[in-house]
Protein backbone atom coordinates (compact mmCIF):
# COMPACT_ATOMS: atom_id res chain seq x y z
CA UNK A 1 0.00 0.00 0.00
CA UNK A 2 1.45 3.39 -0.98
CA UNK A 3 1.16 6.60 1.04
CA UNK A 4 -1.85 7.78 -0.95
CA UNK A 5 -3.79 4.62 -0.15
CA UNK A 6 -2.92 5.00 3.54
CA UNK A 7 -4.20 8.58 3.60
CA UNK A 8 -7.36 7.56 1.79
CA UNK A 9 -8.03 4.80 4.33
CA UNK A 10 -7.40 7.20 7.23
CA UNK A 11 -9.76 9.81 5.80
CA UNK A 12 -12.47 7.20 5.24
CA UNK A 13 -12.15 6.14 8.88
CA UNK A 14 -12.16 9.66 10.28
CA UNK A 15 -14.86 11.22 8.11
CA UNK A 16 -17.90 9.87 10.02
CA UNK A 17 -16.26 10.72 13.35
CA UNK A 18 -15.69 14.34 12.29
CA UNK A 19 -19.19 14.60 10.85
CA UNK A 20 -20.68 13.21 14.05
CA UNK A 21 -18.79 15.73 16.18
CA UNK A 22 -19.91 18.64 14.01
CA UNK A 23 -23.56 17.57 13.96
CA UNK A 24 -23.53 17.09 17.73
CA UNK A 25 -22.15 20.61 18.24
CA UNK A 26 -24.08 22.51 15.61
CA UNK A 27 -26.95 20.47 14.15
CA UNK A 28 -27.67 21.12 10.45
CA UNK A 29 -26.71 17.74 9.08
CA UNK A 30 -26.51 18.81 5.44
CA UNK A 31 -24.34 21.87 6.12
CA UNK A 32 -22.03 19.84 8.35
CA UNK A 33 -21.58 17.17 5.69
CA UNK A 34 -20.66 19.83 3.11
CA UNK A 35 -18.09 21.21 5.55
CA UNK A 36 -16.59 17.77 6.16
CA UNK A 37 -16.27 17.23 2.41
CA UNK A 38 -14.34 20.53 2.18
CA UNK A 39 -12.01 19.36 4.94
CA UNK A 40 -11.46 15.99 3.27
CA UNK A 41 -10.61 17.70 0.00
CA UNK A 42 -8.13 19.97 1.77
CA UNK A 43 -6.50 16.97 3.45
CA UNK A 44 -6.29 15.09 0.15
CA UNK A 45 -4.45 18.03 -1.40
CA UNK A 46 -2.20 18.96 1.53
CA UNK A 47 -1.29 15.82 3.46
CA UNK A 48 0.68 13.98 0.75
CA UNK A 49 3.06 16.95 0.44
CA UNK A 50 3.12 18.21 4.04
CA UNK A 51 2.75 14.86 5.87
CA UNK A 52 -0.20 13.69 7.94
CA UNK A 53 -0.62 15.88 11.04
CA UNK A 54 -0.01 14.41 14.47
CA UNK A 55 -3.69 14.74 15.31
CA UNK A 56 -5.45 14.16 11.98
CA UNK A 57 -8.96 14.05 13.44
CA UNK A 58 -8.47 17.38 15.19
CA UNK A 59 -7.03 18.84 11.97
CA UNK A 60 -10.08 17.77 10.00
CA UNK A 61 -12.46 19.00 12.69
CA UNK A 62 -10.78 22.42 12.75
CA UNK A 63 -10.87 22.83 8.97
CA UNK A 64 -14.47 21.60 8.75
CA UNK A 65 -15.53 23.95 11.57
CA UNK A 66 -13.94 26.90 9.77
CA UNK A 67 -15.70 25.93 6.56
CA UNK A 68 -18.99 25.66 8.41
CA UNK A 69 -18.50 29.09 9.98
CA UNK A 70 -17.66 30.57 6.57
CA UNK A 71 -20.89 29.10 5.17
CA UNK A 72 -22.95 30.69 7.93
CA UNK A 73 -21.18 34.03 7.63
CA UNK A 74 -21.76 34.11 3.89
CA UNK A 75 -25.42 33.20 4.32
CA UNK A 76 -25.89 35.75 7.11
CA UNK A 77 -24.25 38.49 5.03
CA UNK A 78 -26.44 37.60 2.04
CA UNK A 79 -29.61 37.81 4.09
CA UNK A 80 -28.48 41.12 5.60
CA UNK A 81 -27.79 42.60 2.17
CA UNK A 82 -31.19 41.46 0.91
CA UNK A 83 -32.88 43.04 3.96
CA UNK A 84 -31.07 46.36 3.53
CA UNK A 85 -31.88 46.50 -0.16
CA UNK A 86 -35.51 45.69 0.52
CA UNK A 87 -35.80 48.50 3.07
CA UNK A 88 -33.78 51.08 1.13
CA UNK A 89 -32.81 50.00 -2.40
CA UNK A 90 -30.70 53.14 -2.85
CA UNK A 91 -28.84 52.78 0.42
CA UNK A 92 -25.34 51.24 0.88
CA UNK A 93 -24.87 47.58 1.69
CA UNK A 94 -22.80 47.27 4.86
CA UNK A 95 -21.34 43.92 5.83
CA UNK A 96 -20.38 42.99 9.38
CA UNK A 97 -18.89 39.99 11.13
CA UNK A 98 -21.59 37.72 12.57
CA UNK A 99 -21.97 37.50 16.30
CA UNK A 100 -22.79 34.36 18.26
CA UNK A 101 -26.51 34.85 17.66
CA UNK A 102 -25.95 34.29 13.95
CA UNK A 103 -24.57 30.81 14.49
CA UNK A 104 -26.55 27.75 15.64
CA UNK A 105 -26.04 26.87 19.29
CA UNK A 106 -23.94 23.85 20.07
CA UNK A 107 -25.30 20.76 21.81
CA UNK A 108 -23.85 20.37 25.28
CA UNK A 109 -24.84 16.72 25.53
CA UNK A 110 -21.97 14.39 24.66
CA UNK A 111 -23.01 10.81 23.84
CA UNK A 112 -20.70 7.95 24.57
CA UNK A 113 -20.13 7.25 20.88
CA UNK A 114 -20.75 10.00 18.36
CA UNK A 115 -20.65 7.60 15.43
CA UNK A 116 -23.42 5.47 16.90
CA UNK A 117 -25.53 8.57 17.53
CA UNK A 118 -24.94 9.65 13.94
CA UNK A 119 -26.05 6.20 12.86
CA UNK A 120 -29.30 6.53 14.78
CA UNK A 121 -29.88 10.05 13.47
CA UNK A 122 -29.60 8.73 9.93
CA UNK A 123 -32.24 6.16 10.85
CA UNK A 124 -34.67 8.85 12.02
CA UNK A 125 -38.34 7.82 11.59
CA UNK A 126 -39.04 10.88 9.43
CA UNK A 127 -37.13 9.07 6.66
CA UNK A 128 -38.39 6.11 4.67
CA UNK A 129 -36.42 2.87 5.22
CA UNK A 130 -34.63 3.13 1.83
CA UNK A 131 -33.58 6.72 2.63
CA UNK A 132 -32.42 5.72 6.11
CA UNK A 133 -30.23 3.04 4.62
CA UNK A 134 -28.83 5.25 1.88
CA UNK A 135 -28.01 8.17 4.16
CA UNK A 136 -26.36 5.97 6.77
CA UNK A 137 -24.24 4.17 4.20
CA UNK A 138 -23.07 7.54 2.91
CA UNK A 139 -22.49 9.33 6.22
CA UNK A 140 -21.41 6.49 8.52
CA UNK A 141 -20.28 3.71 6.21
CA UNK A 142 -18.27 6.00 3.95
CA UNK A 143 -19.52 4.35 0.77
CA UNK A 144 -19.67 6.31 -2.46
CA UNK A 145 -23.00 6.97 -4.11
CA UNK A 146 -22.11 4.46 -6.83
CA UNK A 147 -21.39 1.75 -4.25
CA UNK A 148 -24.67 2.45 -2.45
CA UNK A 149 -26.56 2.30 -5.74
CA UNK A 150 -24.96 -1.08 -6.46
CA UNK A 151 -25.98 -2.34 -3.02
CA UNK A 152 -29.56 -1.22 -3.66
CA UNK A 153 -29.61 -2.46 -7.27
CA UNK A 154 -30.81 0.97 -8.48
CA UNK A 155 -29.33 3.57 -10.90
CA UNK A 156 -26.78 5.97 -9.40
CA UNK A 157 -28.88 9.04 -10.32
CA UNK A 158 -31.74 7.63 -8.27
CA UNK A 159 -29.46 7.26 -5.27
CA UNK A 160 -28.14 10.83 -5.60
CA UNK A 161 -31.70 12.16 -5.38
CA UNK A 162 -32.57 9.85 -2.49
CA UNK A 163 -29.61 10.95 -0.37
CA UNK A 164 -30.17 14.66 -1.10
CA UNK A 165 -33.82 14.41 -0.13
CA UNK A 166 -32.96 12.48 3.04
CA UNK A 167 -30.64 15.27 4.19
CA UNK A 168 -33.35 17.84 3.50
CA UNK A 169 -35.85 15.89 5.58
CA UNK A 170 -33.41 15.59 8.48
CA UNK A 171 -32.98 19.37 8.41
CA UNK A 172 -36.70 20.09 8.12
CA UNK A 173 -37.55 17.70 10.96
CA UNK A 174 -35.45 19.66 13.46
CA UNK A 175 -34.01 16.39 14.75
CA UNK A 176 -31.47 16.81 17.55
CA UNK A 177 -28.20 14.96 17.69
CA UNK A 178 -28.80 12.77 20.70
CA UNK A 179 -29.48 9.15 21.53
CA UNK A 180 -33.22 8.44 21.21
CA UNK A 181 -35.25 7.36 24.25
CA UNK A 182 -35.50 3.63 24.88
CA UNK A 183 -38.96 3.10 23.28
CA UNK A 184 -37.59 4.31 19.93
CA UNK A 185 -34.72 1.84 19.86
CA UNK A 186 -36.94 -0.99 18.61
CA UNK A 187 -38.38 1.21 15.86
CA UNK A 188 -34.95 2.07 14.47
CA UNK A 189 -33.14 -1.16 15.26
CA UNK A 190 -34.21 -3.03 12.14
CA UNK A 191 -32.91 -0.31 9.86
CA UNK A 192 -29.69 0.06 11.84
CA UNK A 193 -29.01 -3.68 11.56
CA UNK A 194 -29.73 -3.68 7.83
CA UNK A 195 -27.35 -0.77 7.35
CA UNK A 196 -24.54 -2.54 9.18
CA UNK A 197 -25.27 -5.69 7.17
CA UNK A 198 -24.88 -3.79 3.88
CA UNK A 199 -21.75 -1.99 5.07
CA UNK A 200 -20.21 -5.32 6.04
CA UNK A 201 -21.16 -6.94 2.74
CA UNK A 202 -19.64 -4.10 0.73
CA UNK A 203 -16.43 -4.49 2.72
CA UNK A 204 -16.33 -8.27 2.44
CA UNK A 205 -17.07 -8.40 -1.29
CA UNK A 206 -16.71 -4.96 -2.83
CA UNK A 207 -19.16 -4.20 -5.61
CA UNK A 208 -16.61 -2.44 -7.81
CA UNK A 209 -12.90 -1.75 -8.21
CA UNK A 210 -9.72 -3.81 -8.06
CA UNK A 211 -9.91 -4.94 -4.42
CA UNK A 212 -11.93 -7.94 -3.31
CA UNK A 213 -12.02 -6.77 0.31
CA UNK A 214 -12.32 -3.44 2.09
CA UNK A 215 -11.22 -4.37 5.63
CA UNK A 216 -11.95 -0.83 6.83
CA UNK A 217 -15.65 -1.33 6.15
CA UNK A 218 -15.86 -4.81 7.64
CA UNK A 219 -13.98 -3.66 10.73
CA UNK A 220 -16.27 -0.64 11.17
CA UNK A 221 -19.40 -2.75 10.72
CA UNK A 222 -18.15 -5.25 13.30
CA UNK A 223 -17.19 -2.43 15.69
CA UNK A 224 -20.64 -0.88 15.51
CA UNK A 225 -22.30 -4.28 15.84
CA UNK A 226 -20.25 -4.93 18.99
CA UNK A 227 -21.29 -1.55 20.33
CA UNK A 228 -24.95 -2.29 19.66
CA UNK A 229 -24.59 -5.66 21.35
CA UNK A 230 -23.14 -4.02 24.46
CA UNK A 231 -26.04 -1.57 24.53
CA UNK A 232 -28.69 -4.20 23.77
CA UNK A 233 -27.36 -7.54 25.06
CA UNK A 234 -30.82 -9.09 25.12
CA UNK A 235 -31.61 -8.43 21.43
CA UNK A 236 -31.22 -11.72 19.59
CA UNK A 237 -30.93 -10.14 16.14
CA UNK A 238 -28.09 -7.87 17.28
CA UNK A 239 -26.19 -10.92 18.54
CA UNK A 240 -27.13 -12.79 15.38
CA UNK A 241 -25.78 -10.08 13.09
CA UNK A 242 -22.54 -9.82 15.06
CA UNK A 243 -22.15 -13.60 14.93
CA UNK A 244 -22.83 -13.62 11.19
CA UNK A 245 -20.17 -10.97 10.60
CA UNK A 246 -17.60 -12.82 12.71
CA UNK A 247 -18.29 -16.18 11.05
CA UNK A 248 -18.07 -14.67 7.57
CA UNK A 249 -15.03 -12.49 8.21
CA UNK A 250 -13.26 -15.46 9.78
CA UNK A 251 -12.78 -16.89 6.26
CA UNK A 252 -11.28 -13.74 4.77
CA UNK A 253 -7.64 -14.88 4.79
CA UNK A 254 -8.53 -17.98 2.78
CA UNK A 255 -10.69 -16.24 0.16
CA UNK A 256 -7.80 -15.25 -2.09
CA UNK A 257 -4.71 -17.03 -3.38
CA UNK A 258 -1.24 -15.42 -3.17
CA UNK A 259 -1.78 -13.82 -6.60
CA UNK A 260 -5.08 -12.27 -5.47
CA UNK A 261 -7.40 -14.70 -7.25
CA UNK A 262 -10.69 -15.63 -5.61
CA UNK A 263 -10.79 -19.03 -3.91
CA UNK A 264 -14.35 -20.43 -3.65
CA UNK A 265 -15.54 -21.73 -0.29
CA UNK A 266 -15.25 -25.41 -1.25
CA UNK A 267 -11.57 -24.98 -2.17
CA UNK A 268 -10.43 -22.83 0.76
CA UNK A 269 -7.69 -23.87 3.16
CA UNK A 270 -9.71 -24.02 6.36
CA UNK A 271 -6.61 -23.88 8.49
CA UNK A 272 -6.42 -20.21 7.54
CA UNK A 273 -9.84 -19.50 9.02
CA UNK A 274 -9.88 -17.45 12.23
CA UNK A 275 -10.80 -20.03 14.85
CA UNK A 276 -11.06 -17.43 17.64
CA UNK A 277 -13.65 -15.42 15.71
CA UNK A 278 -15.59 -18.60 14.93
CA UNK A 279 -15.59 -19.62 18.60
CA UNK A 280 -16.79 -16.18 19.67
CA UNK A 281 -19.63 -16.30 17.14
CA UNK A 282 -20.65 -19.78 18.26
CA UNK A 283 -20.78 -18.53 21.84
CA UNK A 284 -23.04 -15.65 20.78
CA UNK A 285 -25.38 -18.04 18.98
CA UNK A 286 -25.45 -20.51 21.86
CA UNK A 287 -26.49 -17.76 24.24
CA UNK A 288 -29.24 -16.54 21.90
CA UNK A 289 -30.82 -19.32 19.84
CA UNK A 290 -33.82 -20.82 21.58
CA UNK A 291 -34.05 -18.03 24.16
CA UNK A 292 -35.55 -15.26 21.97
CA UNK A 293 -37.66 -15.07 18.83
CA UNK A 294 -35.54 -16.17 15.89
CA UNK A 295 -34.90 -13.65 13.12
CA UNK A 296 -33.16 -13.54 9.74
CA UNK A 297 -29.72 -12.59 11.07
CA UNK A 298 -29.71 -15.43 13.59
CA UNK A 299 -30.73 -17.85 10.83
CA UNK A 300 -28.02 -16.60 8.47
CA UNK A 301 -25.50 -16.87 11.29
CA UNK A 302 -26.63 -20.44 11.98
CA UNK A 303 -26.08 -21.28 8.29
CA UNK A 304 -22.62 -19.72 8.38
CA UNK A 305 -21.84 -21.67 11.53
CA UNK A 306 -22.69 -24.98 9.82
CA UNK A 307 -20.22 -24.09 7.07
CA UNK A 308 -17.51 -23.03 9.53
CA UNK A 309 -17.92 -26.10 11.74
CA UNK A 310 -17.26 -28.51 8.86
CA UNK A 311 -13.70 -29.82 8.81
CA UNK A 312 -13.86 -30.02 5.00
CA UNK A 313 -16.22 -29.09 2.20
CA UNK A 314 -17.24 -32.75 1.85
CA UNK A 315 -18.29 -32.88 5.51
CA UNK A 316 -20.64 -29.89 5.24
CA UNK A 317 -24.12 -30.72 6.55
CA UNK A 318 -26.08 -29.54 3.51
CA UNK A 319 -29.44 -30.99 4.63
CA UNK A 320 -29.22 -28.86 7.77
CA UNK A 321 -28.28 -25.81 5.70
CA UNK A 322 -31.24 -26.41 3.38
CA UNK A 323 -33.58 -26.75 6.36
CA UNK A 324 -32.33 -23.43 7.73
CA UNK A 325 -32.82 -21.77 4.34
CA UNK A 326 -36.37 -23.14 4.25
CA UNK A 327 -37.07 -21.35 7.53
CA UNK A 328 -35.27 -18.20 6.35
CA UNK A 329 -37.40 -18.13 3.20
CA UNK A 330 -40.47 -18.05 5.43
CA UNK A 331 -39.12 -15.43 7.86
CA UNK A 332 -37.47 -13.08 5.34
CA UNK A 333 -38.30 -14.03 1.75
CA UNK A 334 -36.35 -12.34 -1.02
CA UNK A 335 -34.43 -13.01 -4.23
CA UNK A 336 -31.02 -13.35 -2.57
CA UNK A 337 -32.42 -15.90 -0.11
CA UNK A 338 -33.89 -17.85 -3.04
CA UNK A 339 -30.53 -17.69 -4.80
CA UNK A 340 -28.67 -19.19 -1.84
CA UNK A 341 -31.41 -21.71 -1.17
CA UNK A 342 -31.08 -22.92 -4.76
CA UNK A 343 -27.42 -23.78 -4.13
CA UNK A 344 -28.31 -25.71 -0.97
CA UNK A 345 -31.14 -27.50 -2.76
CA UNK A 346 -28.76 -28.50 -5.55
CA UNK A 347 -26.28 -29.89 -3.03
CA UNK A 348 -29.00 -32.02 -1.40
CA UNK A 349 -31.15 -33.16 -4.33
CA UNK A 350 -29.12 -32.34 -7.43
CA UNK A 351 -28.49 -29.41 -9.79
CA UNK A 352 -31.75 -29.83 -11.73
CA UNK A 353 -33.78 -28.91 -8.66
CA UNK A 354 -31.54 -25.94 -7.96
CA UNK A 355 -31.84 -24.69 -11.55
CA UNK A 356 -35.62 -25.02 -11.41
CA UNK A 357 -35.70 -22.84 -8.32
CA UNK A 358 -33.40 -20.29 -9.99
CA UNK A 359 -35.89 -20.10 -12.83
CA UNK A 360 -38.39 -18.46 -10.51
CA UNK A 361 -36.07 -15.42 -10.32
CA UNK A 362 -35.88 -14.74 -14.05
CA UNK A 363 -38.86 -12.37 -13.96
CA UNK A 364 -37.64 -10.50 -10.86
CA UNK A 365 -36.48 -7.03 -11.95
CA UNK A 366 -34.25 -6.75 -8.88
CA UNK A 367 -31.99 -9.45 -10.31
CA UNK A 368 -31.49 -7.63 -13.61
CA UNK A 369 -28.74 -5.40 -12.15
CA UNK A 370 -26.70 -8.10 -10.45
CA UNK A 371 -24.39 -10.75 -11.87
CA UNK A 372 -25.14 -13.25 -9.13
CA UNK A 373 -28.07 -15.00 -10.79
CA UNK A 374 -25.99 -15.84 -13.87
CA UNK A 375 -23.00 -16.80 -11.72
CA UNK A 376 -25.01 -19.28 -9.64
CA UNK A 377 -26.78 -20.64 -12.71
CA UNK A 378 -23.40 -21.17 -14.38
CA UNK A 379 -22.16 -23.11 -11.34
CA UNK A 380 -25.21 -25.39 -11.33
CA UNK A 381 -25.10 -25.90 -15.10
CA UNK A 382 -21.45 -26.92 -14.75
CA UNK A 383 -22.45 -29.44 -12.08
CA UNK A 384 -25.15 -30.75 -14.42
CA UNK A 385 -22.62 -31.22 -17.22
CA UNK A 386 -24.04 -28.58 -19.61
CA UNK A 387 -20.65 -26.95 -20.10
CA UNK A 388 -21.56 -24.77 -23.09
CA UNK A 389 -24.49 -23.17 -21.28
CA UNK A 390 -22.39 -22.82 -18.11
CA UNK A 391 -19.64 -21.06 -20.04
CA UNK A 392 -22.13 -18.63 -21.55
CA UNK A 393 -23.54 -17.79 -18.11
CA UNK A 394 -20.08 -17.31 -16.61
CA UNK A 395 -19.15 -14.87 -19.39
CA UNK A 396 -22.43 -12.98 -19.04
CA UNK A 397 -21.93 -12.70 -15.28
CA UNK A 398 -18.36 -11.46 -15.77
CA UNK A 399 -19.63 -8.63 -17.98
CA UNK A 400 -22.24 -7.59 -15.41
CA UNK A 401 -20.02 -7.19 -12.34
CA UNK A 402 -17.93 -4.08 -11.69
CA UNK A 403 -15.62 -6.00 -9.33
CA UNK A 404 -12.33 -6.74 -11.10
CA UNK A 405 -11.51 -9.83 -8.95
CA UNK A 406 -14.95 -11.29 -9.66
CA UNK A 407 -14.58 -10.51 -13.37
CA UNK A 408 -11.30 -12.44 -13.44
CA UNK A 409 -12.70 -15.34 -11.45
CA UNK A 410 -15.78 -15.72 -13.64
CA UNK A 411 -13.75 -15.36 -16.84
CA UNK A 412 -11.34 -18.02 -15.55
CA UNK A 413 -14.22 -20.38 -14.83
CA UNK A 414 -15.51 -19.82 -18.37
CA UNK A 415 -12.06 -20.40 -19.86
CA UNK A 416 -11.83 -23.77 -18.11
CA UNK A 417 -14.95 -24.81 -20.00
CA UNK A 418 -13.62 -23.72 -23.40
CA UNK A 419 -14.04 -26.57 -25.90
CA UNK A 420 -10.77 -28.16 -26.94
CA UNK A 421 -9.56 -27.29 -30.44
CA UNK A 422 -9.50 -29.82 -33.27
Amino acid sequence: MDEGDGIEDLLRELAPQVLASLVRRHGQFDACEDAVQEALLAATLQWPAAAVPDRPRAWLLTVASRSLTDQWRAESARRRREKVVALDPAGPVVAREPDEADLPPGDNGAPDDDTLTLLLLCCHPVLSPPSQLALTLRAVGGLTTAQIAAAYLVPEATMVRRISRAKELIRESGARFELPPSPQWTERLGVVLHVLYLVFNEGYATSSGHALHRPDLTAEAIRLARLLHRLLPGEGEVAGLLALMLLTDARRAARTSPDGSIVPLAEQNRELWDSAAIAQAQELLSATLGTVAVGPYQLQAAIAAVHDEAASAEETDWPQILALYDVLAQVAPGPMVTLSRAVALAMVTGPKAGLALLGTLDADDRMARTHRLDAVRAHLLEQLGDLAAARECYLRAAKMTASVPEQRYLAMRAARLQPAGP
